[in-house]
């Protein structure tokens, strides 16, 4: 039985990530700073190692407790994180970062690993924290997984698009499920043809699994629900997962101004299609989960919640002038 390493591992990706394991006979240590409530306390198959990740002796200490086989890194935001951790767990059996399909610099439908280019990072974005910088700082760690590999280190990276599922504190998808199962009628900005490839959160845990188990050194593999629905139609499946009769209301830009909002006020709008492709990863034996299966879990855990994601788009106020017309 084998040893993992989740650095992270209690909140979202991590924690579903956690369960993947463990559901697949591993013995599973998390490790980070104890900041956040531990979802495993109890649970004797996990240990808990506590340490800032951004703090080599503290990657060393926990490398010295656990000596683990696999190693999957769930918050690193920096470049030089990844390149601390390759240095420090160069011996595992797998070290895998996960990374982000924004990790790509060029807008391609589809966006593929050997062939659409990553955004560049400089200095100055590597170190810094802000959302704009995002895509470049994972960029980079990818090129931090490539340069370990080429020199010995069984590294590995996983390239999520936007990620939904049960204990999402982004609160993203909750908006749109808070306005389903609130409304008859819930405005889609571009007229609902929004396209944005999701990830449903068990499928990335499984991916990082399956390529810890038989990806190949140095590469990258994307993740992404295998069907992408626009995001008009994610409402009415959505509304079919919760039996509500809520429909979309495409608006446009110009509507949307009557009200003093934009597209982009709105969670997981996009206005270029976001779709990777995922044969890569399938390749490995990787699969999707229906989307039936994966919105009846997400339904039933945001039902259970108290995450509304109203916090993150236009309030209803603002699009009701837009919607009460028709």
């Amino acid at each position: 039985m084998d040893d993992v390493l989740v650095i992270g591992g209690t909140r979202f990706i991590g924690r579903h990530t956690v369960t993947e394991f463990l559901d697949h006979d591993y013995d599973v240590t998390l490790f980070n700073r104890g900041s956040h409530a531990n979802p495993f306390e109890g649970d004797d198959r996990v240990r808990h190692v506590q340490g800032d990740r951004t703090d080599a002796a503290a990657l060393e200490a926990a490398r010295e407790q656990v000596d683990p086989d696999v190693v999957i890194d769930c918050v690193a935001y920096h470049p030089r994180d990844v390149r601390v951790a390759t240095d420090v767990f160069a011996d595992a059996k797998a070290y895998v970062y996960v990374s982000s399909g924004s990790a790509y610099g060029q807008e391609r439908v589809p966006k593929r690993e050997a062939e659409t280019p990553l955004s560049p990072c400089t200095d100055e974005q590597a170190t810094d924290d802000s959302a704009r910088t995002y895509g470049n700082r994972k960029a980079e760690g990818d090129r931090a997984v490539f340069a370990a590999a080429e020199d010995g280190v069984r590294a590995l990276s996983v390239r999520p698009t936007v990620v939904y599922g049960p204990y999402d504190y982004t609160e993203r998808f909750d908006y749109w499920l808070h306005r389903v199962d609130s409304y008859d009628r819930v405005a889609v900005p571009g007229d609902g043809l929004s396209l944005w490839q999701f990830a449903y959160v068990e499928d990335v845990a499984s991916a990082l699994r399956i390529v810890a188990e038989r990806g190949e050194a140095g590469e990258a593999y994307n993740v992404g629900d295998r069907h992408a629905p626009t995001l008009g139609q994610w409402v009415e499946l959505i509304a079919d997962a919760m039996d509500r009769n809520a429909r979309p209301v495409g608006v446009s830009g110009n509507e949307l101004a009557a009200g003093m909002v934009a597209p982009e006020d709105f969670p997981l709008y996009r206005d270029q299609p976001h779709l990777l492709s995922t044969a890569k990863l399938q390749a490995l034996g990787w699969e999707s989960t229906p989307h039936e299966q994966a919105l009846a879990a997400t339904v039933a855990e945001h039902r259970e919640s108290d995450r509304t994601g109203q916090a993150e788009g236009p309030d209803r106020e603002s699009v009701e002038m837009v919607i009460g017309s028709r």
